[in-house]
């Protein structure tokens, strides 16, 4: 049996044993209970239980016949029935998710003053403090967000997002750079300023909407870096940038 069939069943949610079920059922035709246990190689008790499941979602009926309980599986193109159902279930579950996410965000907004930190090893997760960067910032009025660009850790910024700056751009979002050692260029929606200095520093900043994400490389150079979201930090660190980039040119 193709490993297709068996795996789009399982994505309808069916079990492991209700498939088997099933798939049996097509192949025999019209049996009992007791024959069907058998072609499966699972007991009665699991393959009645079974079957009541597949009844449930319309893939199976039975009739009764000289006193005995037969089973049938209905045409395959009841599945479009299935996936329907299941599509229907999943939108309620959306609105439902939508509607109680107000509640829950003020839950976990509740304590002001408590810091949260975030760890993430890798490209992968470099990948992700890029896109919280820009998500959150997407988000609000002035779309615009600060950074400490260096020249050593610039080179393994974007190797898992290399569309990085393009998104950026397509989401008008503006970004201050102080540039730290050589390189870098302007690129569009941005402004950047150079703090001279022979080659970079081991780590890049970006200061947005009540966060602080740095980057640095370990021994290896791989990357790694942190979140930090907590408004003081967040308005320290925003004003320290406004003033050297005054100084700058």
């Amino acid at each position: 049996m193709p490993n297709t069939i068996k795996q789009t069943l399982s994505d309808l949610e069916l079990s492991d044993k209700e498939i088997s079920i099933y798939l049996t059922l097509l192949s025999l035709g019209p049996s009992s209970v007791r024959k069907i246990a058998e072609a499966a190689d699972i007991n009665r008790g699991t393959t009645h239980d079974a079957l009541k499941a597949l009844q449930k979602n319309g893939l199976v009926s039975y009739y009764h016949k000289e006193k005995h309980q037969y089973f049938s599986a209905e045409d395959p193109k009841v599945l479009k029935n299935v996936v329907e159902k299941r599509k229907q279930n999943l939108e309620e579950i959306a609105k439902d998710a939508e509607a109680v996410i107000p509640e829950l965000k003020s839950l976990w907004s509740a304590i002001e003053e408590r810091p949260v930190v975030k760890y993430y090893e890798g490209h992968d997760g470099i990948k992700t403090i890029l896109q919280d960067v820009l998500d959150t910032v997407e988000e609000t009025k002035e779309k615009e967000y600060e950074i400490y660009s260096s020249a050593d850790i610039r080179p393994h910024l974007y190797k898992k997002f290399p569309d990085f700056t393009k998104e950026r751009i397509k989401r008008n979002i503006f970004v201050k750079a102080i540039a730290i050692g050589a390189g870098g260029k302007e690129a569009g929606n941005d402004e950047r300023r150079w703090l001279t200095k022979t080659g970079g520093l081991p780590s890049y900043t970006f200061i947005y909407e009540g966060k602080i994400a740095m980057i640095s490389l370990d021994k290896n150079d791989s990357p790694r870096g942190v979140i930090v979201e907590d408004k003081n930090l967040f308005e320290t660190q925003k004003t320290l940038f406004a003033h050297l980039w005054k100084t700058l040119k």
